[in-house]
């Protein structure tokens, strides 16, 4: 019934991060005073339509890449934080009685799942976690509920557990996000404090939006774009397969017409859908404005697509780099790590639930 999405986990845990397009991981160590070490990272392909609107549809394919991953990490650690899609899990934030025991309010939080949860609870893994002091009221405190169904979690852990390792913790990515971006942070003014970020995280498929005001996650959305566009008009051009248009896109070696006629169109696109985000969140909530734009995903290690959609929004606009201020193992390359940064947000937030 219970599942560790807020647990706080026992050190060391690989960070793994089960996209629609790769599996990304990360491995970090403690070097004191909150400050990490980058030990190994990893990058594998998963192949197209194993996974299929945050399912996945192809465990063998999926297994193999998880697999692949960790050899490429090279790291004798098996012990695995994941994440679930945020569009798999219903959270919900409710107050309680400050002096409630914790089994009393493990029957309160099942009481009130089952009242906005619409599949029944034996079908459903529920944890909540206790935020704090609700701010006008001293006798109660803030919960915060996280449900997701079964199966949901059960593909992933097989996936990882196929692949010969074992799953510790189950996180949300945007919570991983958030914790990613305390390191991040420190490229923007005042840390982010009293100002209002937008993360947009570019996926393959789908672009994850989450807006951040005074460092705390106040909106979540999704719109429907990714790096496969831009994979797809490789493909249409160039007459490639869809690995083949991968392996160009990310290495190099397309015809001389494709920065011009394929790439240059892509970012306008990019930064278009970007100034939708903004513009939609802005004339849908309380806040007017946004101070700055986070960069993340795949596509933020395009050349200068901070500068085009900078230009495009007037926002401040830089691309995350989780690993700005560690120190790296020897076997690490800088320069590919902060290339490789900005798609590995979510994995190396899931590597922070393993170093306390």
């Amino acid at each position: 019934m219970k599942f560790d999405f807020f647990n706080e986990s026992t050190p060391p845990l690989i960070g793994v991060d089960i996209s629609t397009s790769a599996v990304k991981m990360v491995e970090l160590s403690s070097t004191g005073k909150g400050s990490y070490r980058l030990e190994a990272y990893s990058i594998a392909a998963i192949p197209k339509d194993a996974i299929v609107d945050g399912n996945i549809s192809g465990l063998e394919q999926v297994s193999d890449a998880v697999k692949l991953a960790w050899k490429l990490l090279g790291s004798r650690e098996k012990r695995t934080a994941l994440a679930l899609p945020s569009a798999a899990v219903i959270t919900k934030k409710v107050m309680m009685s400050a002096d409630l025991r914790e089994e009393d309010m493990e029957v309160q939080v099942e009481a009130e799942a089952n009242q906005y949860i619409p599949f029944p609870l034996e079908e459903v893994n529920i944890d909540f976690q206790v935020i704090g002091t609700a701010a006008n009221s001293p006798d109660e405190v803030e919960v915060l509920i996280a449900a997701a169904r079964k199966e949901k979690i059960e593909d992933r852990v097989a996936a990882a557990e196929d692949a010969g390792l074992k799953v510790i913790v189950m996180d949300v990515d945007t919570y991983a996000t958030e914790a990613a971006y305390t390191l991040v942070a420190n490229q923007i003014p005042n840390k982010g404090k009293d100002q209002t970020i937008m993360i947009i995280d570019i996926g393959a498929a789908m672009m994850h939006i989450n807006v951040l005001h005074d460092n705390v996650s106040i909106y979540v959305r999704e719109q429907a774009f990714g790096g496969t566009q831009l994979t797809q008009e490789i493909q249409r051009r160039f007459g490639l397969s869809a690995e083949e248009a991968e392996i160009a896109k990310r290495k190099g070696g397309l015809p001389e017409s494709y920065e011009h006629e394929v790439l240059q169109p892509f970012m306008q696109s990019l930064s278009t859908e970007v100034a939708r985000a903004l513009q939609f969140f802005t004339s849908s909530t309380q806040y007017n404005r946004v101070d700055h734009l986070v960069l993340a995903g795949g596509c933020a290690a395009i050349p200068a697509i901070d500068i085009m959609v900078q230009d495009r929004t007037q926002v401040n606009t830089i691309v995350a780099n989780p690993f700005q201020s560690m120190s790296l193992a020897t076997k690490v390359k800088q320069q590919q790590a902060a290339i490789d940064a900005p798609a590995l947000l979510i994995a190396c937030g899931l590597a922070m639930r393993g170093v306390n």
